[in-house]
């Protein structure tokens, strides 16, 4: 393997240790978004809350208004009741009082349930705050600590990218073109050894006349089904001859016995 394909596969590795990074920083940022939205939720609800909130305390007013006009009105009736001299009035101003109180009991008890409905609301609002800070406090120390997380990212990863730029002088800058294209494609390691006769990186069996022109080294050999780099490891034609090795030897021995 000459020098230049030794610094690609080196490249890689820093590639791969940056996508890895990558990752582990999109995971962090999405734990922080998921913080934000919480807050944000919670903050939603308690803003919601104190409209509604608002909105009842409205209708009370209206109601209690309503109670003053009618409770005017059915003075004036009495009033009226005193002055006039005929049955049919006098019954006629019977008749508005007895409506008027109706419709007096009708906003009473429509105000005894808002009251209600606002005690329940404002105890309500009173948990939904006490969440509201009790989820700040908590999330600030882990909030600090993703941050911490992501600038120690950030940071490994300008020093892997300035590795990086310091090999890219070592390869050829064809090589590097379709390397880089590659990893782009596919965002996982596209230099790969043979692994018996099957690439390492689909994990499909070659040809034994692809696996040849591998071992060769002459030229760039790419994998039929997935189009990685494909590249022989001296340390496994060393392992695969170590096995075939007392093969050889058994067999003499047969012949020798024979």
């Amino acid at each position: 393997m000459d020098e230049s394909f030794q610094t690609i596969l080196s490249i890689q590795e820093l590639d791969i240790n940056m996508i890895r990074l990558m990752r582990v920083k999109k995971e962090r940022q999405k734990e922080l978004t998921k913080i934000h939205q919480l807050k944000e939720d919670i903050q939603t609800q308690v803003t919601d809350k104190e409209s509604e909130i608002t909105n009842v305390k409205k209708e009370i007013r209206m109601g209690e208004t309503q109670i003053k006009e009618i409770q005017e009105k059915v003075a004036k009736f009495e009033a009226q009741q005193v002055a006039v001299k005929k049955m049919d009035e006098f019954n006629a101003l019977t008749q508005e009082m007895t409506a008027a109180g109706r419709e007096r009991s009708a906003v009473e008890h429509r105000l005894s349930d808002l009251m209600d409905k606002l005690a329940a609301e404002e105890d309500f609002l009173v948990t939904l705050k006490e969440n509201l800070q009790s989820t700040e406090e908590n999330s600030e120390l882990i909030e600090k600590e993703i941050h911490e997380s992501i600038a120690k990212i950030n940071e490994e990863g300008r020093s892997i990218l300035e590795k990086r730029e310091g090999m890219k002088g070592g390869v050829p800058e064809e090589l590097f073109q379709i390397y880089e294209r590659l990893l782009k494609n596919k965002r996982d390691r596209v230099v790969v050894p043979i692994e018996n006769r099957t690439c390492s990186g689909c994990h499909i069996l070659l040809t034994p006349q692809h696996e040849n022109l591998v071992r060769k080294g002459d030229r760039l050999v790419f994998c039929e089904h997935c189009s990685r780099v494909l590249f022989w490891q001296e340390a496994e034609a060393a392992e695969v001859e170590g096995e075939e090795a007392p093969r050889r030897r058994r067999r003499r021995a047969t012949t020798a016995n024979t």
